[in-house]
């Protein structure tokens, strides 16, 4: 992305893909692009070991790989210091930190803001750090909190990716609002990729009972669109973000695309979404760009 405001058809040509590191996601990482960056998840049941394994593996493939360090599952400062010298050791230059979704830490970090100063004391540290932000509401944490709790983790990160929100309208208050608060991460919205159905319910049922239950709560707004559509393609909600993303107040760099594994039928939406926009295949950059912060 050179000069002028981005297009819809630029950040989606060098996406971010979430991955989950479970069995169902094997078959499907034939299909992951060259171009952009995979993200793997980490839940409190499977643990940040797992989490490692995939990213270590998505690595020695020559994929530009994120791994996602959730704070409460990290059981000691040890623990933190082989995690961060696996991730050196392989080549991976970026980390995405969150809380996590257990209810009691493993370890010492009970929050994102305790892992990220951890991590920043050390030597190992990567120099890009991604942190969460919430459009939507958290089911444990008030909006005033995760403003407060955002502008804190500011200063150790690099950027910040949005939890899952189907309206461009809370998407685009929000980010008035934490511009407004002095926050300038360049921000990764995070968007569904297609779904169906029967995958969805697949991965719910096997990521263990304690997160199934998380897992169905924390993504209830897709649960819902699936019931009542039978699959779930994100074309309209991209079509109302395309406004919100060309304001370089906003300081969007591109986009998140949850898969919950389903990269295949993610991945055969996006090159046709760049084909009707006329995105050439040649286009699509080797490497993603450094995002700009809102300005």
């Amino acid at each position: 992305m050179t000069g002028g405001a981005p297009t819809l058809a630029e950040l989606i040509s060098r996406p971010r893909l979430e991955i989950v590191p479970m069995r169902s996601v094997e078959e499907e990482l034939e299909f992951l692009p060259r171009a952009g960056v995979v993200t793997v998840t980490c839940s409190p049941h499977r643990g940040l070991d797992v989490t490692i394994d995939l990213a270590e593996r998505l690595r020695a493939m020559d994929r530009r790989v994120v791994p996602h360090f959730a704070a409460r599952t990290v059981r000691s400062k040890g623990h933190l210091e082989e995690a961060l010298g696996r991730v050196r050791a392989a080549g991976i230059d970026e980390l995405f930190v969150i809380g996590g979704d257990g209810h009691e830490p493993a370890g010492p970090y009970g929050s994102a803001g305790d892992l990220l100063s951890a991590i920043r004391e050390d030597e190992a540290a990567p120099e890009r750090i991604g942190v969460g932000a919430y459009p939507d509401t958290h089911p444990r944490i008030d909006r005033e909190r995760l403003m407060e709790a955002l502008v804190q983790k500011q200063p150790f990160a690099t950027y910040m990716v949005t939890q899952l929100c189907f309206d461009a309208r809370t998407i685009e208050g929000w980010l008035d609002e934490v511009r407004r608060a002095g926050v300038t991460l360049p921000v990764w919205l995070g968007i569904p990729g297609v779904l169906k159905r029967r995958k969805l319910l697949e991965i719910s049922l096997r990521v263990g009972v304690g997160d199934s239950a998380r897992y169905v709560s924390k993504h209830a707004g897709i649960v819902a669109r699936l019931m009542r559509r039978g699959d779930y393609r994100p074309d309209a909600l991209l079509a109302a973000l395309s406004t919100v993303v060309v304001r370089r107040r906003h300081g969007v760099a591109g986009f998140h695309l949850n898969t919950f594994n389903q990269v295949r039928t993610t991945e055969e939406w996006r090159r046709e979404f760049l084909q009707v926009y006329g995105w050439r295949e040649d286009e699509e950059p080797d490497d993603e760009e450094e995002p700009e912060t809102a300005s």
